[in-house]
């Protein structure tokens, strides 16, 4: 395989683990240090099903790792920089966000313009 193919390919699982909104909370959770599952739980406001369940797609995906305590298990990021990579991730949203304004103020603008006056004719 094409190196070009190989690193794609690896490129297209690392994103599409980003694909769930809350892989990606629990990501910017783990940003300043290692929690516990029902820490996790409680920030996210889900179950404990769910958070396990992302948690070992991370895990499988080597982004996170575990740490066991007795009964609890703790997780971290195995590589701090991708909570700051997911944050970079939000200039593109603001940027897209910033274009969507521009295009609402244009069509404001041209209703305004193309808006009949009052008691003239619409033909």
């Amino acid at each position: 395989m094409p190196h070009r193919q190989l690193v794609a390919k690896e490129l297209g699982q690392l994103f599409s683990v980003f694909s769930h909104p809350d892989r990606i909370r629990i990501v910017e959770e783990l940003r300043d240090g290692e929690r516990d599952v029902n820490a996790l739980q409680a920030a996210l406001d889900t179950t404990h099903s769910r958070t396990s369940q992302n948690l070992a797609i991370l895990r499988a995906h080597r982004l996170v790792a575990e740490r066991r305590e007795g009964r609890h298990v703790y997780y971290r990021l195995v590589n701090p920089d991708m909570a700051r990579w997911v944050l970079e991730g939000l200039r593109f949203i603001e940027a897209d966000l910033e274009h969507e304004q521009r295009r609402r103020s244009a069509i404001e603008e041209v209703r305004q313009l193309w808006q009949p006056e009052p008691g003239g004719s619409t033909s």
